[in-house]
């Protein structure tokens, strides 16, 4: 079920429920030079806060790092992921955080960490996926060999955002690349590998996947995005009942992350006999959010379903999105559960003939 990117030309990006996080220098390095004493976990994720329902495209800020948070749906497939040219192998990430460099130990008055912070700025804020492409290989080319301490943040980080660059234009195999080489020179970071999970789902390749989210997990426990995450490959392996465990556990740790409730009432109606725990879960998610096209349409086939053709019609003309009304799209790109797309189909073909 899931989501995660932006349009058919996008693959780790888009509308609705994977996470993807642009990798950003440590907030450390300000106008202010002075008393300069941020440590590496300076800011608490309070994703409670942060993560928020907002339709269409959503950011949100991340935590101690000050990335942007994505919230995304799957590309399609066959049709917006190409066809990868080599087999490029995946190693089980093993992440710690003991290996962090420890930012005291940089110097912020150095001209060319100020430098590249700066490129790293203007990486983020590209008006363009191709420009923000050009900007990160730019960094990798030019502080590659440099031997100061913060070397390996500033290229690995490069690294990795070029990654979440290239996946977006579709170019997987590169991005699986530039994925692995920045786990290899950041074996401390959680993101990277929260990344390469992401693009391996959209790839299909859900066992993969689920080893990435597990890996963070193993070490950030308490991240509700790479739960989320962990629901969106497990609910692709078609093992519902577990992902809806996953769903829940991201919602607990953050009750405002409205994708993971939504994928979590998704999971239960397909899990069968919770259809009335579904459906009320659906209704509790419109009422927070009467804009939600995602559960709305959700919530009329599940009513359809529930001899309730009346109520379910009125709730599929008040979805504005037309994609919802494409079956195609539900199945490869938004990955609801079969049997809702089956319902779909049936209260599309009834509203075509009334």
């Amino acid at each position: 079920m899931n989501s995660s990117v932006r349009s058919t030309t996008h693959v780790v990006c888009n509308d609705w429920t994977r996470i993807v996080r642009p990798l950003s220098l440590i907030q450390y390095i300000r106008q202010n030079t002075q008393h300069n004493r941020a440590s590496r976990h300076d800011k608490q994720h309070d994703v409670e806060n942060d993560v928020i329902h907002i339709q269409g495209r959503r950011r949100v800020l991340h935590s101690a790092l000050g990335a942007l948070v994505v919230l995304g749906v799957s590309a399609g497939p066959s049709e917006a992921l190409p066809k990868t040219q080599q087999n490029i192998r995946i190693e089980v990430a093993d992440i710690d955080p003991s290996l962090a460099p420890d930012p005291l130990l940089y110097d912020a008055t150095d001209v060319e960490l100020r430098r590249a912070a700066n490129m790293i700025q203007e990486g983020l804020n590209a008006e363009s996926v191709q420009e923000e492409e050009r900007i990160w290989t730019q960094i990798i080319q030019e502080f590659s060999e440099s031997k100061a301490p913060w070397r390996d943040d500033v290229v690995g980080r490069a690294y990795g955002n070029r990654g979440n660059a290239l996946s977006r234009q579709g170019y997987v195999d590169k991005a699986l690349e530039d994925y692995n080489m920045a786990i290899k020179i950041c074996p401390w970071s959680v993101d990277p590998v929260l990344n390469r999970g992401v693009l391996l789902e959209n790839m299909l390749r859900f066992d993969e996947a689920v080893e990435d989210y597990k890996a963070v997990l193993k070490v950030a426990p308490q991240d509700p995005a790479a739960w989320n995450n962990l629901g969106n490959a497990t609910a692709g392996l078609g093992q519902y009942d577990l992902a809806v465990k996953y769903y829940d556990k991201a919602v607990r740790l953050a009750p405002r992350f409205s994708f993971a409730a939504a994928n979590k009432a998704l999971s239960l109606y397909q899990s069968g006999g919770h259809d009335e725990e579904a459906i009320r879960e659906m209704e509790a998610l419109i009422r927070r959010y009467p804009d939600f096209s995602d559960m709305r349409a959700a919530l009329a086939a599940a009513q359809w379903n529930s001899g309730k053709p009346g109520i379910a019609e009125e709730n599929l003309e008040r979805v504005d999105d037309i994609r919802y009304r494409d079956l195609k799209w539900l199945k490869q790109e938004r990955r609801w559960p079969p049997r809702l797309v089956n319902e779909m189909e049936k209260l599309l073909t009834l509203s075509s003939t009334t």
